[in-house]
């Protein structure tokens, strides 16, 4: 599924936009121009890794300091251990559209209970 995300102007280098869908995504425009998609939500915990810090290809859990690669979701530093499902952006006629993954997300046990429509 193909999702619409931003206009590509409206998402600075440096910056993220979320996708309020369940479970949320982001989208992060790197400082080189580079655009990657990954699911919003911290392995760890409950924390939205578009208010974490962008540097390079990582993001860091504004929470606890885990960091994730962008590239490949996978867990760049602790405390976090598994990493986070990435997802294809495309861009169309200035449009930046997410393609979801069929994946399973890692979520940490609060959301995924959420989620589920058991207790958070």
């Amino acid at each position: 599924m193909m999702i619409p995300a931003c206009r590509l102007e409206d998402l600075p280098r440096g910056e993220a936009h979320r996708l309020d869908i369940a479970p949320p995504v982001s989208v992060f425009h790197t400082d080189d121009g580079e655009l990657f998609a990954i699911d919003d939500t911290c392995t760890h915990q409950d924390a939205s890794l578009a208010d974490g810090w962008l540097e390079g290809p990582e993001v860091e859990c504004p929470l606890h300091a885990s960091k994730f690669d962008l590239r490949t979701g996978a867990v760049d530093a602790p405390p976090a251990k598994l990493p986070v499902r990435t997802h294809e952006v495309v861009v169309e006629d200035g449009m930046v559209y997410v393609r979801l993954s069929t994946e399973a997300p890692n979520l940490p046990p609060c959301v995924a209970a959420r989620l589920a429509g058991g207790p958070a």
